[in-house]
This record gives C-alpha cells, sequence and structure tokens, in this order.
C-alpha cells in the first residue's frame, strides 16, 4: 500500500473527527519522517494534504529528526502557536519501513567519517550491541523485555484500551485494517532465545528484541487554546514543553537519559510527578539500560507495550507514543505523560504533557 494512501486516510480520520473544524483554516500540516526519500519522497506531507483532499491553500512540510520526527512535529507545531504565528496545526508522521527502510549505500557516504567519526554512519543495531556490552545488558535480559513487551501490547488490545486512537484504514486489497498487525500473542524467552543474532557475529541483539520495521502514520491537531474554545471544542491535553539533546552516537540509544532530566528542569517537574512514560523500544538493551539508569519506575513505562510489540514506524513514533500516552491518562485519570526516544545519529528527545 502505497504511504500517503494511507497517511492521506489517516488525516482524514482524525479531521473527520473534528466536524466544526473548517479545514481551510489550518495554518500548516507538519509530517514528519525519517526516511523522506522513494515512495515518501517529493515532500510527501504536500502530497498527503493532496490525497486526504484539503484545500489547496493549506501548506505542509516535512521534518526530519529520525527517530523523533512526529514529536518534533508536536514540538514545532505548538511553538508556532506560542509565538502567535498559528493557530491550528496537524501534527503527524508517516513511515513506509517496507519500502524505504535499508542500509545506507557506502557510495553516498562522505569517507571522512570513516576515518575521523566512528559514529556518523554506524547501523542502529551495532550501536544496541555497544549499549548491551557498556551496561551488562544479557541476551536473557533482551529476551524477557520483549515477551513483557508483547504481553502488554496483547491485554491493552484485548482489553480496547488501543481502539480508541486506532484510525482504520481500508489497504490495496479493500481490507479494513482495524488493529496493529505486530502483536505476538504467543511469543515466549523459549521462542526467542532461537532467533539468530543479527547485526553482529555471536551478538544479542535479534529480530525479536528490536523494534519493529512497521508502516504506519499518526496524526494530531494542535490548536491554541482560544481558538478551541470558540469552537467549542475541549482540548484532550496541554503541550507543556520539550528537549532534544545530542549523544555519543556509538551508544545512541542512551539518548532519553540526556534528554528526559533536561525536560524535567524545563517543566520545573521530577519523575515523580508523572503517570505514565511512554520510552520508545528501539532495541531492549537500550530501552533496558535507560530504565535502570534514569531509575524509571517499570509499572509506569510503556504500560500499553512499546515498540517491540506495536513497531516503530520512525517518523510517525513520536505522534503515536503521544496517544498511547494521552489514552492512557484519560483511562486511568492521570494527569502528566512523560514521552522519550533515542535518535539515530546520536541524539535524545523528551515531551511533557498535561491532561486536561
Amino acid at each position: 500500500m502505497h504511504p500517503v494512501d494511507y497517511a492521506a486516510q489517516t488525516l482524514r480520520g482524525v479531521l473527520d473527527r473534528i466536524p466544526v473544524l473548517d479545514h481551510a483554516k489550518i495554518d500548516d500540516v507538519l509530517i514528519g519522517c525519517s526516511l523522506p526519500e522513494k515512495q515518501l519522497g517529493w515532500n510527501t506531507a504536500r502530497l498527503i494534504v493532496n490525497r486526504a483532499g484539503l484545500p489547496d491553500t493549506v501548506p505542509a512540510q516535512t521534518i526530519n529528526r529520525f527517530c523523533s520526527s512526529g514529536l518534533q512535529c508536536i514540538a514545532s507545531a505548538a511553538n508556532a502557536i506560542i509565538a502567535g504565528e498559528m493557530d491550528v496545526v496537524v501534527a503527524g508522521g508517516v513511515e513506509d519501513m517496507t519500502h524505504c527502510f535499508a542500509p545506507f549505500p557506502e557510495e553516498y557516504m562522505n569517507p571522512w567519517f570513516h576515518e575521523n567519526y566512528e559514529g556518523g554512519y554506524m547501523p542502529m543495531g551495532e550501536t544496541a550491541e555497544r549499549v548491551a556490552d557498556k551496561y551488562g545488558i544479557t541476551r536473557e535480559m533482551m529476551d524477557e523485555f520483549s515477551v513483557e513487551s508483547h504481553a502488554r501490547a496483547l491485554k491493552a488490545r484485548t482489553d480496547g484500551f488501543l481502539a480508541d486512537s486506532i484510525i482504520p484504514v481500508t489497504n490495496e486489497n479493500g481490507v479494513l485494517v482495524t488493529e496493529d498487525e505486530g502483536i505476538r500473542g504467543d511469543t515466549s524467552v523459549q521462542s526467542l532465545a532461537g532467533l539468530k543474532a543479527v547485526f553482529r557475529e555471536g551478538g544479542r541483539v535479534t529480530a525479536g528484541n528490536s523494534s519493529q520495521t512497521t508502516d504506519a502514520a499518526a496524526v494530531a491537531v494542535v490548536m491554541e487554546a482560544a481558538v478551541a474554545e470558540s469552537l467549542g471544542l475541549k482540548p484532550i491535553a496541554r503541550f507543556c514543553c520539550h528537549a532534544v539533546t545530542g549523544c555519543d552516537p556509538t551508544i545512541m540509544g542512551m539518548g532519553p537519559v540526556y534528554a528526559i532530566p533536561k525536560v524535567l528542569e524545563k517543566c520545573r517537574l521530577s519523575l515523580d510527578d508523572f503517570d505514565v512514560i511512554e520510552l520508545n523500544e528501539a532495541f531492549a538493551s537500550q530501552a533496558i539500560a535507560c530504565i535502570e539508569t534514569l531509575d524509571l519506575p517499570r509499572d509506569k513505562v510503556n504500560p500499553y507495550g512499546g515498540a517491540i510489540a506495536l513497531g516503530h514506524p520512525m517518523g510517525a513514533t513520536g505522534v503515536f507514543l503521544t496517544i498511547k500516552a494521552l489514552d492512557y491518562l484519560k483511562r486511568t485519570g492521570g494527569r502528566y505523560a512523560l514521552v522519550s526516544m533515542c535518535i539515530g545519529g546520536g541524539m535524545g528527545a523528551a515531551g511533557v504533557f498535561e491532561l486536561l
């Protein structure tokens, strides 16, 4: 299925939930995409707007900050509103891992990096192996973490906790897709133990303890409070703050260890203030290392499962995690959500949201 099609269906499905919003009043559409090439080339954000049938007057831009592209779109949308430049911004993300995700071709690499900066083009799987080396994460720990991610996701789906924020998409065969396809209820430590390491001979990182390569899109509408009130809309949540930071790219999975303290300082909050923490599970090794290093309460981290079970459509992940977190707050009556992820190339991002 062409990614512009499922992204456009997602965009339209979200906007259909806000019938009072005049689409001509949308100031901009920001779409995150980590691999804006092939099927997602040619400013895919604008193509998605066109395909969704929005007025030609609605502009769009594609934003790439790798794994935090979607969260960056939310932050950029909020900042434009805070600055008084815009009132209504759509913030979303899309990824087509099936067609666009592949090793970066050697001939496109800048040769300086091979001699001077080891992490510049390092495959993400190798960085996950290095995190496991540095922080003493065993294969068994990673596989156990993965089984728990699937179990939590399966329970959340069975209990109906994932359904509210899913926009059904009709695929190219006319089949209506209404559930995430990556959850494996029969996953066990024994079955995962039989998988071979993918990125290093004798390594620990496998397809079973890594995030899934997923095709997906996610969309949120960010609006100035007074405008929402004028339309008779009750906002779901308030964007509080956002932070990004850099780190050693050879252990890029540790990005949240630096981004989370930075965003907490900006918001003047502590980890105890949060009711839910969505930490992207790029790899089990880095998720475990981040949880242990920051001493995150495990029961608050990814209560509906993470990317190992639900997938990591890189450009959309930040929006997806935010929506999951807000759904959890709505169900449990919580107040604050923390969303964070590592970023390819050695960065971390984190965002804070308050349920209203």
